[in-house]
């Protein structure tokens, strides 16, 4: 059972949100935030296994909200999904640099936002696909808050740099697998290494590390 704490502003968005988990048989709905500092004191009270941070909410908004849940070691095992109906590119950008493990619009489809919470609770990170399309287009020339250094780099063995290389470029697991004609398994390894490495939080940050790192560059 996963169990999951929902953290929105709008009381009608929560109750959509609510009625859709309370009704899935494999999620547990364990509370609601209506602001961020709320979602943070749950979170640590509750221990969920996923978060719905919605990123404008009052007191504090839900980057920040991240930013403390990413930072407490208590709360390794919780994973936040941001939910918003904003697409611009500094929300994406600093939601990933804040720690999110996935970053869904609230236009999704009831079917993916189910989806969504699952793969964030095994520990997976999830991006929408257009949020994917813009951090490939929109990262050059934007200044790294925390760059990659070149001792990190070469901590990393070679297939390791070409794992980060793919992840960087928007492919899964079973698609890097078939690029380097290895196993799913045998990638998902590699991507712990490199997350291990790098001090990445999950695989959304690697997305992050790849271009500052220069290992993909945009537009190329």
């Amino acid at each position: 059972m996963t169990r999951v704490l929902l953290a929105d502003d709008q009381s009608l968005v929560r109750a959509g949100f609510r009625l859709l988990i309370e009704s899935t048989p494999d999620l547990e709905l364990v509370g609601e935030a209506a602001d961020g500092a709320a979602a943070v004191a749950q979170a640590r009270e509750l221990r969920p296994d996923v978060v719905l941070m919605d990123i404008r909410m009052p007191v504090l908004d839900g980057l920040e909200a991240t930013r403390r849940i990413a930072d407490d070691p208590q709360l390794d095992a919780c994973h936040v999904l941001v939910l918003t109906t904003y697409e611009t590119d500094e929300y994406i950008f600093e939601a990933l640099r804040s720690g999110v493990s996935g970053f869904l619009l609230k236009d999704a489809e009831p079917a993916e936002l189910l989806q969504a919470i699952r793969v964030v609770a095994a520990g997976e990170a999830l991006l929408a696909p257009s949020v994917t399309r813009r951090i490939i287009a929109g990262l050059a020339g934007r200044p790294a808050q925390r760059s990659i250094s070149p001792r990190e780099l070469n901590d990393l063995t070679e297939r390791e740099r070409e794992v980060l290389t793919l992840v960087g470029q928007g492919k899964t697991n079973d698609e890097i697998a078939t690029d380097l004609f290895v196993s799913p398994a045998t990638v998902k390894t590699h991507v712990s290494r490199v997350m291990s490495k790098l001090y990445a939080h999950d695989r959304a940050q690697l997305v992050v590390a790849a271009y500052e790192s220069g290992l993909v560059v945009p537009g190329a």
